[in-house]
């Protein structure tokens, strides 16, 4: 029988983002997608005909793009982990404490209420990446999921690992 896990790599191993193991299988199979579509490519261009070539090539991008879309977004998602062990270490973590209907929707007054603050503390400082995280939290809940993202691009692009508070 083996003792339970104790001291830094147990805390290590507790902390792993739920998410994290779907998203490594979503990005194995999407790997295994690439790989395929890459192999369509080469076969194509290895025909030696002029159009298949072409058409080769072009069909060798797309493993490229998604290859760099991938890369893209678990660097976001790491920093944006970052970000809320940040904010969790400094107690500013957004809390989700909107009124919801019993189906589970957000209120949308409050939602709107919740955006109008997050938005006046942007604006009154626009360089606080803790402002921009907390107003993609209020755009999340007021349903708008692109900008949500934008938000937290732009906190990600302000954000110091490591940096004074």
């Amino acid at each position: 029988m083996t003792e339970p896990a104790t001291g830094e790599g147990a805390a290590r191993r507790r902390r792993l983002p739920r998410g994290l193991a779907g998203a490594v299988a979503v990005t194995a199979l999407l790997a295994l997608y690439v790989w395929q579509i890459a192999g369509r490519g080469v076969a194509m261009i290895r025909e030696g005909h002029p159009v298949l070539v072409g058409i080769g090539v072009a069909v060798l991008v797309i493993p490229l793009l998604v290859i760099g879309l991938v890369a893209r977004e678990y660097r976001l998602a790491t920093r944006v982990q970052r970000m809320a062990d940040t904010l969790a270490a400094a107690g500013e973590l957004p809390v989700d404490d909107l009124p919801r209907s019993p189906g589970g929707r957000i209120d949308r007054a409050a939602a709107d209420e919740q955006f109008a603050a997050r938005r006046a503390d942007v604006e009154a400082a626009p360089e606080d990446w803790r402002a921009w995280y907390h107003l993609a939290f209020a755009y999340d809940a007021a349903g708008d999921r692109r900008r949500a993202r934008a938000m937290l691009r732009k906190a990600s692009s302000m954000f110091t690992p490591g940096a004074p508070s």
